[in-house]
């Protein structure tokens, strides 16, 4: 326990020595636009876009002014997205035709041209705005897949917690040397999973019985009324899955729970209720429970204190 407290003190205090232009590891500073850019490779739908952005602590870019625009346009080069096109934060979702990026900024008010032959508006369903390399937009299906960016604009007095993280809602709990954050707006399992990701966490996993009375004693600190859109409020998702053997649970770092380190269900669980409970799930006792995929619940996210930190730094 002195070495997990040991190394907690030196990793906190070398983020408290990081200076505020470090956000995330995956996210590069840029001066012209005094902003912290990713560029997200991989094809999501807009709304996915949006929300992964937001849980990353940024918003979905958009080409705000000439300043931006340029930088957007560079940000693609040498890439599969300078094929593509990225997917905008300026939509059309609250109102068709009335395009606003996500600050609230009006199109008309951005430096930009359509494409040949757009905007069209086919069927009368295209509420999201892609931008080509050129620099050009075209309207198109918010649920179609683009690759996209994320920016977060550079705050003043933006400093990294103890957790190696803007977010304040994780807390170092020194007897494991994690960080752990309680999510009480309930989301399904696949989401709690992105959400977890995106803060560069993971759905908690419990490696030990006093692993499960710190998370037990986190739970308790959401009473019932606390707890938002859940379906049960007595329990909350936690990292395992039984990865489509059914009965066989294992973390969703590839362990079975038996070698992690706990394996503790409550009583008369796993009971394989109908329509398939696959996901993993802890009672607000520390004890594990089988509990279906779809529904939503409150969850429990861990991340290692330099999870976001770049190694380089």
């Amino acid at each position: 326990m002195e070495l997990v407290f040991s190394s907690c003190f030196f990793l906190v205090l070398a983020i408290s020595l990081v200076e505020s232009r470090q956000f995330r590891y995956d996210y590069k500073f840029n001066q012209d636009i005094q902003s912290w850019i990713k560029l997200h490779q991989v094809p999501s739908t807009w709304e996915d876009a949006r929300l992964r952005c937001h849980l990353e602590g940024a918003n979905l870019a958009s080409p705000q002014n000439l300043k931006f625009a340029t930088v957007l346009r560079n940000t693609l080069k040498n890439t599969h997205a300078e094929r593509t096109g990225i997917f905008t934060g300026i939509h059309a979702t609250f109102s068709n035709g009335d395009f606003h990026s996500i600050e609230g900024i009006p199109l008309t008010k951005m430096p930009l041209q359509w494409m040949p032959f757009e905007p069209d508006n086919e069927n009368k369903n295209e509420n999201c705005i892609v931008m080509h390399s050129n620099g050009t937009i075209a309207d198109v299906n918010c649920n179609e897949a683009f690759p996209y960016v994320c920016y977060r604009k550079k705050s003043q007095n933006e400093v990294l917690t103890e957790c190696g993280t803007v977010d304040r809602d994780y807390h170092l709990d020194p007897r494991t040397g994690s960080c752990y954050k309680f999510h009480f707006i309930a989301r399904n399992w696949t989401r709690a999973f992105m959400t977890c990701a995106a803060e560069g966490a993971y759905l908690a996993i419990i490696n030990s019985d006093a692993e499960a009375d710190i998370l037990k004693e986190l739970f308790a600190k959401y009473p019932d009324s606390a707890l938002r859109f859940t379906n049960s409020k007595d329990i909350a998702f936690v990292g395992f899955h039984d990865w489509g053997e059914r009965n066989v649970w294992t973390t969703i770092h590839g362990q079975s729970i038996e070698n992690a380190g706990f394996n503790t269900f409550d009583v008369n669980q796993p009971d394989e209720a109908p329509n398939g409970e696959f996901c993993g799930g802890m009672f607000r006792s520390g004890k594990l429970d089988d509990a279906w995929c779809y529904v939503r619940m409150a969850f429990i996210c861990e991340k290692s204190v330099d999870s976001l930190l770049d190694e380089n730094e």
